[in-house]
């Protein structure tokens, strides 16, 4: 019996495979395997695409082996990917450059130089010229990278998303495709049609035959083959980005549903269903979902360090062993009159939403001789809610709907302080699911919609909530956002 679902969870340090039973929408069992990330230079982040291949190989064979099923009870494969990391292959498969990874700034100088020109083209995408988008990626690899630039001469080119590459190399080369919620971060998509547009392909210098056809989210997208971790003729039939995926995976299916995804980064994510909501305070517009005639769209608001920010203390100043040791490390402040002057500006790759600044630096500011670990601990947290929260309040003002309370997901959502934190600065209820990991679950949940099995209405059914963090009164959360306005402001606008 075909009973389990496959989701793959291609992230930006790991691959994540989760078996889920497709009846009652248990999580049965996941794995994550890391994959190294490669810094050439400050500033330059990449991934080398084999061994993302081979974290995908690994997590799905282990997580099989650990949830005891064989690969013939898989029913259908649901992918979720990194969004704006662009791969450069050959007609094969086989990688022609490392992939420049969403983090990456190095096209920086680029988008400064073309910012005015592309303006009038803003509309069509829904984003900012920025170096987080997959187009300025491919148009430096296209300029800089001689294999890149031989296999176009030679019509041995594919540039793409992390979805496509996988989708081609689990189908044996057979399937070419992505889909709108992907499609939609590479400043290369008519939001509108939701088709590669010509205008934006030419000023990009991006020749359509290099880029893969755009489906719908929830389709057939072909079916395994050639692999010797699974069989062939398993269906593939759902590809989200896995921001929408994470939305998609908290029942985030109406108007007006806003969630906020901790990983990596934290990008925060409002349905505004058919309407296409232009930002004014630097938001993101974006696809959430395509089915069939039907267009979802969503407001987003994006921070790329988050979790990060936490590996940087553990990897690099080693304050703490594991990630998930800074919460203990940061409840030992208790007394708040500690942090007062103390906070952390966790930009170490520049500044996404809503202020979109591709230069700016992080930075610790306040430090006294009786600054201790516990306090940089806590000033990273706060830090982090704090970034997260000005895309949270440039949301509420752009969608012009009250938001009373935000669904949280992800890694970092497990830790109860951050939460209440999160809670505090934003003035919102934060509620956290059952199931953190709705990346891989929602794209699992799509898998069968794009099976036919299920619609859109049977899928609240399986959100369930595993608890709530109401916002705290205490004047410190008051103050402290008013230190941060103001020094954000002299240090980056």
């Amino acid at each position: 019996m075909k009973n389990y679902i496959l989701s793959i969870d291609q992230g930006t340090t790991g691959t994540t495979a989760l078996i889920i039973e497709a009846k009652t929408f248990t999580l049965i069992n996941k794995v994550n395997i890391e994959h190294p990330q490669i810094y050439p230079t400050p500033g330059q982040v990449e991934h080398n695409l084999n061994d993302i291949w081979s974290s995908v190989k690994k997590s799905i064979t282990a997580v099989l082996l650990k949830s005891n099923i064989t690969s013939s009870e898989i029913k259908s494969i649901g992918i979720t990917n990194q969004r704006e990391t662009t791969c450069a292959y050959d007609n094969d498969g086989s990688p022609l450059a490392n992939a420049i990874v969403w983090q990456d700034r190095r096209t920086s100088s680029f988008c400064k130089e073309h910012n005015s020109e592309y303006q009038k083209l803003k509309k069509l995408t829904g984003l900012p010229l920025d170096p987080y988008f997959s187009a300025t990626k491919m148009n430096w690899l296209l300029r800089n990278n001689s294999r890149v630039k031989d296999a176009a001469e030679n019509k041995n080119l594919k540039l793409s998303t992390i979805d496509t590459f996988l989708l081609f190399k689990m189908t044996n080369g057979k399937s070419f495709y992505t889909e709108p919620s992907n499609a939609s971060r590479t400043l290369l998509m008519d939001l509108d049609s939701c088709h590669w547009n010509t205008s934006l392909l030419n000023f990009f210098d991006i020749k359509k035959e290099f880029l893969p056809e755009i489906k719908d989210s929830f389709t057939s997208f072909g079916i395994t083959e050639g692999l010797d971790f699974l069989p062939d003729g398993i269906p593939i039939t759902c590809i989200l980005g896995d921001q929408q995926a994470a939305l998609f995976g908290q029942a985030g299916f109406n108007k007006g549903d806003l969630k906020c995804t901790y990983g990596t980064g934290a990008f925060i994510l409002l349905n505004t269903g058919v309407d296409k909501v232009y930002s004014d305070h630097g938001l993101l517009t974006t696809v959430a979902f395509k089915l069939g005639n039907n267009t979802c769209y969503a407001l987003e608001g994006s921070c790329y360090i988050a979790g990060a920010a936490v590996q940087w203390l553990r990897d690099n100043l080693n304050i703490i062993k594991n990630s998930h040791d800074i919460e203990d490390l940061a409840s030992l402040v208790k007394d708040m009159t500690e942090m007062e002057h103390l906070l952390f500006m966790p930009f170490f790759t520049g500044i996404g939403s809503p202020y979109w600044n591709a230069e700016a630096k992080g930075a610790i500011l306040g430090l006294t001789r009786d600054t201790a670990n516990k306090h940089l601990a806590r000033a990273c947290l706060d830090g982090m809610a704090l970034s997260i929260n000005d895309s949270i309040t440039a949301i509420v003002s752009d969608s012009g709907q009250e938001v009373t309370q935000i669904k949280v997901d992800g890694g970092a959502s497990q830790n109860d302080l951050l939460m209440k934190i999160q809670a505090s600065f934003s003035n919102k209820t934060i509620i956290r699911p059952k199931v953190i990991e709705t990346t891989g679950y929602g794209v699992a949940l799509g898998s069968l919609v794009g099976l036919g099995e299920i619609g859109l209405s049977d899928l609240t059914k399986f959100w369930m909530e595993d608890k709530r963090f109401d916002p705290a009164s205490e004047p410190y959360y008051q103050s402290k956002k008013a230190q941060w306005q103001d020094y954000f402001k002299k240090l980056y606008l």
